[in-house]
């Protein structure tokens, strides 16, 4: 791990340093006193070494891959309701140091060994429970047919439940996300009253209802997470919309030419900072005047609402309407609305994909969905630079070569210098295309490399969207979702025609 970027951080050194010290011997923890009198290079050294050996061994890569596929074979599917399907992922963690997301107070931390005693095992009564390893013994057997996780243990850094769950292309998986899609669908039809009452309720008497409209509002037009109860203990100190405080909001009557701003800055989930400057409605930003007065930083911005009764609330206008589903049906208008902008029948597939990419990108601003710079972004984008130098390059020999071929049939004027000038015309198009998507590609490079793609694609973009999209503008399915991505979708890409509609 020396090479990631976090273990240069204080809080990942004395993490890790302290859950060390409580596995050395009395000795080693006398001769060890200081983190920074330690060496691990020559450690590193050695598996990067390994690895790169194993590498160069194309035969013992392909055992380890047959290896691989047994293990999938045997312990990688089971029985549901007759069929036979695929489960996600079968393999416990494995030991390590906890990296988390964003600055994770608890990075560093060992992630201890899970052992077959930590593990839960759920199936049917009158199925073949699985054998522990020998030696070992299961936690518990238990058979609760009202849940879909096949086993489950407790991890150590966070106390929380990591489960064993089915793959995301099963039946049952694929029929969640449908009902999921159309709940979101459902609040199509009814968000214009629900927005009608919220609106109605800045100007409420009861300041209950005052917040509860305010926070609905930052849910419904900035896709914020409603926030949950804190675990006990030392926890980042992330919030969401229920769970802010005075000290995340500052207004600005006038800010970058608009009126009644509210800047938002604070640490969500998984410790993603979130910031954004944005305009609001004038009852809004009073409101927010009159929770924030003769308050302390520290003190709640909405100090009469909880996760609890916000969630009560959202029922009550919507059966099954949470906060989640203004995500999913924000984020899945926001990519069909910029699709419908951003694509034009007569471009290119790589333009459309492009414009595909960027409807994507609104999205995950929206949803706050970043990552840090990749550690290889320069190197690859320079390598494609000089891609794109040379194929320039090569465009310039083939328009100079079509010219020469034109002034040669000008003279000659016969049947076989005509040919060889559309030979030339079909060389020069080809490489043009070719530095076209060249091109694209590196816009498109620089455009994500601070926004996580994957995570609306696969949560919170309905995918008959994205599948009629493809079919009407004939863009191959391939270019927007990679395989396991269409195997999850592939309820959505057969039942999805080209004039689906969210």
């Amino acid at each position: 791990m020396l090479d990631h970027e976090c273990t240069t951080r204080e809080v990942f050194r004395n993490n890790f340093f302290s859950d060390w010290r409580k596995e050395m011997t009395a000795e080693e923890r006398r001769a060890i006193e200081s983190l920074d009198k330690c060496d691990f290079t020559e450690i590193h050294r050695h598996f990067v070494t390994k690895a790169a050996a194993r590498k160069a061994l194309p035969k013992e890569e392909r055992q380890l891959r047959e290896e691989a596929e047994k293990r999938q074979q045997e312990f990688g599917y089971c029985m549901l309701d007759g069929h036979r399907e695929k489960i996600g992922n079968f393999k416990t963690e494995p030991p390590g140091l906890f990296r988390g997301r964003g600055d994770h107070p608890r990075m560093g931390m060992l992630k201890r060994r899970v052992m077959p005693e930590d593990v839960t095992i759920n199936c049917s009564r009158d199925s073949k429970i699985p054998e522990p390893p020998a030696g070992h013994r299961w936690k518990e057997v238990r058979f609760d047919h009202t849940v879909t996780w096949l086993a489950s243990w407790t991890e150590n850094i966070r106390n929380s439940t990591k489960y064993i769950m089915l793959n995301p292309s099963s039946r049952l998986k694929g029929e969640n996300d449908w009902q999921k899609y159309e709940v979101a669908r459902r609040l199509q039809g009814a968000v214009g009253q629900i927005r009608a009452q919220y609106r109605a309720d800045w100007t409420s008497r009861e300041m209950r209802k005052r917040q509860r409209a305010v926070a609905l509002y930052f849910i419904d037009r900035l896709a914020l997470r409603a926030g949950n109860e804190k675990e006990e203990g030392r926890t980042a100190d992330t919030v969401g919309c229920c769970s802010l405080r005075v000290e995340h909001v500052r207004l600005h009557p006038e800010a970058d030419g608009c009126r009644h701003v509210v800047e938002l800055d604070f640490l969500g989930k998984d410790c993603i900072r979130y910031y954004n400057k944005v305009p609001v409605e004038k009852p809004v930003y009073r409101n927010l005047q009159l929770f924030m007065e003769n308050k302390d930083p520290s003190d709640a911005l909405f100090d009469r609402l909880t996760t609890a009764s916000l969630n009560r609330h959202l029922q009550d206008l919507m059966d099954g309407l949470t906060a989640k589903v203004f995500r999913t049906y924000n984020a899945s208008i926001t990519l069909q609305g910029r699709l419908r902008v951003l694509t034009r029948a007569e471009d290119s597939v790589a333009a459309k994909v492009l414009s595909y990419n960027r409807a994507n990108r609104a999205v995950a601003v929206l949803c706050n969905h970043q990552r840090a710079t990749p550690k290889t972004f320069e190197r690859s984008m320079q390598n494609l630079q000089s891609k794109i130098k040379a194929k320039q390059q090569q465009v310039a020999e083939a328009q100079e070569e079509l010219g020469k071929a034109k002034a040669d049939h000008a003279c000659r004027g016969d049947s076989r210098s005509k040919s060889f000038v559309r030979k030339r015309e079909r060389l020069l198009q080809r490489r043009e295309e070719q530095l076209l998507r060249l091109s694209i590609q590196a816009t498109d490079k620089e455009e994500s490399k601070q926004v996580a793609l994957g995570t609306a694609k696969l949560h919170y973009l309905d995918p008959r969207i994205s599948a009629a999209w493809c079919k009407r503008f004939e863009v191959p399915v391939e270019k927007i979702y990679n395989k396991t991505q269409r195997e999850k979708f592939a309820w959505a890409l057969a039942m999805a025609s080209e004039d689906f509609e969210f």
